[in-house]
């Protein structure tokens, strides 16, 4: 039994007692679905509910007394050993071993379906995430909105929720003029600009620029007149860091749905639209020759100019018709994934999203992320040899593998800084949280293997009940969790709590390893607590498959 059928076994009998009139409630007072916790300690049971505590009054009874007539429902069915009530209403519940132990059943027959839901499902997000510059290599906070921003897209999407993983491409600005021109200036052997771009990357990309020229026939970008051959640069460029940029997340198992250009909202005239929309809405005014977003009334400090005194869209322009862009193709939800230094442009956000009619952490939502850091021999990582300046996703991923460079970004809250180990996700110890995981994955396929060899196969047939040892009831308990946690970590827009659950249920794992035998020693026959202990294995396995493949981090079968 599960902790949702427990749940839904509560509530059934909770109605039941209200028809009959054993409990004076109103149906719609009783929660859906009802909350089930495993208690801390083991001792108080299985599974634990404070449900009469929550009722208790409205039903004009004690607690205790609310709880003993649940109590008394909930004792008489089959599945559960015992009932108790401890404290000011809590009830403690047991299962019988042989409904504990079906859930190995349950997970080994569901497959990859285990733990998803349908809390989600009817619902079209938009998950926008990464969304660098084009003007250089991916970055370390990029790399960690790849990983949590993709994991966010796979949990959402286990909860039944349709989503668009989307980057949106900054081509629109001075950061690509100064890009432009950095090429040309490399390609001359010249200096970058002040405040334009170094690094090697740069005198790759104007290298690659001038013999793609060759290649194609056309003429040396460097023999054009400046402004033209900065156009060459500009045009080419951009195409070549936008290839490189894709290839490296994808490489990463960052998938993207819609790769959206920011200047095509310019080309296309949608920001027009969605200033003429606005303009509609009684939301726009003019003032000193240009155009602006009254924001203030809906919290913001100031009010934001959309199109400057000269004409020109002002930044924010371009994310108003951003927004509404995503709106018209269908989204429900538009989720931005942005980094520490965005904090400061919520409330500008939130008002424009309340402009338009919609409701803010509804209609859009932000999640601000904080920065990550590398360390290696205790001394911090400044910089990469090919891009200059900063760190990027491919020192990372060059230094611990794609595996350990996901897991690492995802199992910390996004809302924390992150200090990177490169020596620990590097070793091949307990103290690396992936090598942890992915090592208990392996182990039960081990098991697994040498369970066949040794003539223990699950054709044999399935005794729950012979799953009646602590360690079964501790592993078994811990596997239950699953499907919560990933329905409380899309729904919290926080994967690293799916992270953490692996580790536990690891540590759970080893642990009931080192105290059950799933093979008969040489001298023993095979009996039913080998086969129903080679199903629970083989849910382990499963659980912790799929829930690494939430994480696009592999599941090894050999270590």
């Amino acid at each position: 039994m599960t902790p949702e059928e427990l749940a839904v076994l509560i509530r059934s009998a909770l109605e039941s007692a209200v028809n009959v009139g054993t409990l004076a409630l109103d149906p719609a007072d009783i929660p859906d679905p009802v909350k089930v916790e495993r208690p801390r300690n083991r001792d108080h049971g299985d599974w634990a509910t404070n449900i009469a505590m929550q009722l208790a009054k409205k039903s004009g009874m004690n607690p205790r007394d609310f709880a003993t007539v649940l109590a008394d429902l909930l004792g008489a069915h089959e599945g559960i050993d015992a009932v108790e009530i401890a404290g000011p209403g809590f009830i403690n519940i047991r299962l019988a071993a042989a409904s504990a132990g079906e859930l190995a059943r349950t997970i080994v027959e569901s497959g990859s379906d285990y733990g998803t839901n349908s809390s989600m499902a009817g619902t079209h997000i938009n998950l926008e995430y990464v969304s660098a510059n084009p003007t250089g290599p991916v970055h370390l906070g990029g790399a960690r909105w790849a990983a949590v921003g993709d994991s966010l897209a796979r949990l959402m999407r286990a909860c039944g929720a349709e989503v668009t993983r989307e980057y949106y491409f900054n081509d629109h600005g001075s950061q690509i003029d100064r890009f432009a021109r950095s090429l040309y200036a490399r390609a001359l052997g010249q200096e970058a600009p002040e405040d334009g771009y170094g690094g090697q990357y740069i005198a790759d990309i104007a290298e690659r620029v001038r013999t793609d020229a060759a290649a194609a026939g056309e003429p040396d970008p460097i023999t054009l007149p400046e402004e033209e051959a900065i156009e060459a640069f500009r045009a080419r460029g951009v195409e070549l860091m936008f290839g490189e940029i894709k290839e490296r997340l994808s490489s990463f198992r960052s998938e993207f749905d819609v790769f959206f250009h920011e200047d095509s909202l310019h080309e296309s005239g949608a920001v027009d639209r969605a200033i003429a929309t606005l303009r509609e809405r009684g939301e726009v005014f003019d003032e000193g020759g240009a155009v602006w977003l009254r924001t203030t009334t809906y919290g913001d400090d100031k009010d934001r100019v959309l199109i400057k005194s000269d004409g020109q869209a002002a930044y924010f322009a371009g994310d108003v018709a951003y927004y509404l862009d995503k709106r018209e193709r269908g989204a429900d939800s538009a989720i931005y994934l942005l980094g520490a230094d965005h904090h400061g442009y919520i409330g500008r956000m939130m008002a424009m999203c309340e402009a338009f009619g919609d409701t803010p952490q509804v209609n859009m939502q932000i999640l601000i992320g904080q920065m990550v850091n590398l360390v290696r021999n205790g001394e911090p990582v400044r910089m990469s040899k090919r891009a200059g300046t900063i760190v990027t996703l491919d020192d990372l991923v060059d230094a611990v593998g794609v595996d350990a460079a996901r897991y690492a970004l995802v199992r910390v809250s996004m809302d924390s800084n992150l200090d990177i180990d490169l020596d620990l996700l590097s070793s091949r110890t307990n103290d690396n949280p992936v090598y942890y995981v992915q090592y208990a994955h392996a182990r039960t396929c081990n098991v697994a293997r040498n369970a066949a060899e040794h003539g223990v196969n699950r054709e044999a047939g399935f005794n729950p009940a012979a799953l009646d040892s602590p360690a079964d009831a501790d592993l078994l308990g811990k596997l239950a969790q699953f499907p919560a946690q990933v329905a409380q970590a899309a729904e919290l827009r926080e994967p690293h709590r799916v992270a953490r659950y692996l580790e536990s249920l690891a540590g759970a794992y080893h642990a009931w390893y080192g105290q059950c035998r799933v093979t008969p020693r040489a001298d023993e026959a095979v009996e039913e607590s080998h086969v129903a202990r080679l199903w629970l294995n083989d849910a382990t396995t499963q659980v912790l498959r799929t829930g690494l493949d939430l994480l696009g981090v592999a599941a090894p079968e050999r270590m």
